[in-house]
């Protein structure tokens, strides 16, 4: 159970990334109070939580309805996140966020970005959204489902935190570390994403 846990609380933090989150945050709500950003980050945290929890408990229901094994799902959820590494070992990923980022915020009105664009799509993900369902749908029992659901609370409480230190945060890290801190997260998610593929070809096979 302990193992499962660490494995989708690295897999969650490393898809969601809360450092990246973070500074994005700080330029959306450049103009905002302070009671303004918290109650955003409380918000976007909330919804992108509650989204989240509602693939994770009915994921699998809705794959079967839709008559799509969970081994396919792996390995599409697995191809997926690997091309979401990609982006973030190459830091296109944090470009694209940048540039939504600059389009809301191009409007002079402290406009709230609680819903569009920190809950979705930038917290609660198609990379998120897949990895939660995937991460629950190889859980076995009560306690590995638990787990999974924790590890999904521990990274959202990281993210609310990352978010509500967000301006105190860059000016601590800067710049330049979390480009590196992001390269070093993609090549982690590479891997469990090419294990997300492995696993799935492997059960299809039955290797």
């Amino acid at each position: 159970m302990l193992n499962l846990f660490l494995s989708a609380f690295i897999t969650l933090f490393v898809v969601i990334d809360p450092p990246g989150c973070a500074p994005i945050y700080a330029g959306l709500t450049t103009g905002a109070t302070p009671e303004q950003r918290r109650a955003m980050a409380l918000r976007a945290c909330a919804i992108a939580g509650a989204i989240l929890l509602v693939f994770a408990l009915f994921g699998a229901a809705l794959l079967g309805a839709l008559h799509i094994e969970l081994d396919s799902f792996r390995i599409a959820g697995g191809l997926m996140l690997f091309l979401i590494a990609l982006d973030m070992v190459f830091e296109k990923r944090t470009r694209r966020r940048e540039q939504r980022a600059e389009k809301v915020a191009a409007t002079t009105e402290v406009e709230d970005v609680s819903v569009f664009p920190m809950a979705m799509p930038m917290i609660a993900g198609p990379g998120a959204i897949a990895s939660v369902m995937l991460l629950e749908g190889g859980a076995k029992g009560l306690p590995g489902s638990v787990a999974v659901l924790a590890a999904l609370a521990v990274v959202i409480v990281l993210t609310l935190l990352a978010l509500l230190a967000a301006g105190p945060l860059m000016k601590l890290v800067g710049a330049g570390v979390e480009a590196v801190v992001t390269r070093l997260l993609g090549v982690l998610l590479a891997a469990l994403a090419a294990q997300y593929v492995i696993d799935g070809v492997r059960s299809s096979f039955g290797i």
